[in-house]
């Protein structure tokens, strides 16, 4: 069934011709096209490398702050301590109770080094370390409008926990120059002292080579626009990034238990992030698309990034009809959103069956919303179907691991023959003579 051209989605049955070639498209979502902006982030990438803090500050005047002076570009302790002055209890308790949780959730996470004796006079093992430095991305919107407080939480306590000596935060500032308050203090409260004012393709730039002012950093995580993402994925190599990732995505699975008023607000929240977004559900019956569909409509009109969220719903949303749930979890599967809500009267029956997905939620009253922001797992989260091998932003991102190996002398005559009957075969005489001359 297609919808009429007055609804918001287009809602398709998936046992139906148009219904298949749908879902197939969203399957095949990924893009490795080159990105629209790639020759204008090369440019950015080679004027910072080359010309350091002169090119970061022409653009940071450029595009965010027209007064920028380089003595500004890093936050001061006066700024710090005015931002203290304007945050309320409230908010700071809600950012402290946040953290907590956060990081709560990622202390289970931090893995051990460990030793593993072979064979008598033999030690191998795995020694883990944290990287030296890492940058936050903080995304602000233009001009600073739209602090990411969520994202100084999701980056900086997994860094903290892995153990990085040096984190450094970088977040647009507005027209005047100035960073948000809420950002400030979040970072105060999760440690970071060293915050810049850059935004878009020169702040991981700055990260990435360095400049007079920035000192580079091991690994750069956190969400952004596309001139982040790309500018990531040039740098990539030369510092760790935590993925590539792009618009974001919800996908919800209901059965005839779901609630469309849930559904439709799950699929707004998700539609005001970006006009690229990707809200979707599959619902079990004609009646509930309509009954989203309504809602969608009704809701719609509260909100304040309206049109930002009617773009998405029009151009990218998506509702199936599929009655069978284990169907619907089948597709689900084949979509490996970012973010899956299972509206479902027994969800946890369903869930060993998730095999592809950022996150799962489950149940009625488990909003996307809630992992964005005070549950604990992190949303920095794959996208664009690569949830099939890619897992969230975690301490691991700020982890490398160091292979051990101790032999003895009678444990290495023990192996000499394997040895040079392996180098042999590749014809690395030096590798067999390395093993003999010790013997």
């Amino acid at each position: 069934m297609e919808s009429a051209s007055s609804n918001l989605v287009p809602v398709h049955r998936l046992d139906s011709g148009a219904g298949q070639a749908a879902a197939m498209r969203l399957i095949r979502r990924f893009s490795d096209e080159v990105a629209s902006c790639e020759a204008a982030v090369r440019e950015i990438l080679a004027r910072v490398r080359q010309e350091g803090d002169s090119a970061v500050l022409e653009y940071c005047r450029r595009f965010d702050a027209p007064d920028m002076t380089a003595a500004e570009l890093k936050v001061g302790a006066g700024e710090f301590a005015e931002a203290e002055r304007q945050v309320d209890a409230g908010l700071r308790a809600s950012i402290e109770a946040a953290a907590s949780r956060i990081r709560r959730f990622h202390e289970r996470e931090l893995p051990d080094s460990w030793m593993l004796g072979q064979e008598e006079g033999m030690v191998t093992g795995r020694l883990v370390r944290p990287v030296d430095a890492a940058g936050l991305y903080v995304p602000g919107g233009r001009e600073g409008s739209t602090p990411l407080v969520s994202s100084v939480l999701m980056t900086a306590v997994p860094a903290g926990i892995a153990g990085v000596g040096r984190l450094v935060m970088v977040t647009p500032p507005n027209r005047q120059g100035r960073v948000h308050p809420a950002l400030l203090v979040a970072a105060r409260i999760l440690g970071i002292s060293e915050v810049y004012k850059l935004g878009s393709a020169w702040a991981v730039a700055a990260l990435a080579f360095g400049t007079e002012s920035i000192q580079a950093v091991d690994v750069i995580a956190g969400p952004g626009n596309q001139f982040v993402a790309e500018a990531k994925r040039q740098v990539m190599g030369r510092v760790r990034i935590d993925m590539l990732a792009g618009p974001s995505e919800v996908l919800i699975v209901a059965d005839d238990s779901a609630n469309p008023v849930f559904i439709a607000a799950d699929m707004l929240a998700q539609a005001e992030h970006d006009p690229q977004a990707l809200p979707m559900a599959i619902v079990a019956t004609p009646e509930q698309a309509g009954a989203v569909q309504a809602e969608l409509a009704r809701q719609l009109p509260e909100l304040g990034r309206e049109e930002i969220a009617r773009t998405a719903l029009l151009t990218r949303g998506h509702i199936f009809i599929e009655p069978d749930t284990k169907a619907a979890i089948h597709l689900a599967n084949q979509l490996a959103s970012e973010h899956l809500e299972l509206h479902l009267s027994d969800p946890w029956r369903w869930l060993p069956r998730i095999r592809h997905a950022g996150a799962v939620f489950l149940g009625h009253y488990s909003p996307e919303a809630c992992g964005d922001y005070v549950a604990g797992p992190n949303h920095v989260l794959p996208t664009m179907g690569t949830a099939k091998t890619a897992s969230a932003l975690g301490v691991e991102t700020f982890l490398k691991h160091i292979s051990l190996i101790d032999y003895s002398r009678d444990a290495l005559a023990r192996d000499a023959a394997h040895i040079r009957n392996l180098a042999g075969l590749e014809r690395l005489d030096a590798h067999a003579a390395s093993v003999g001359r010790r013997l």
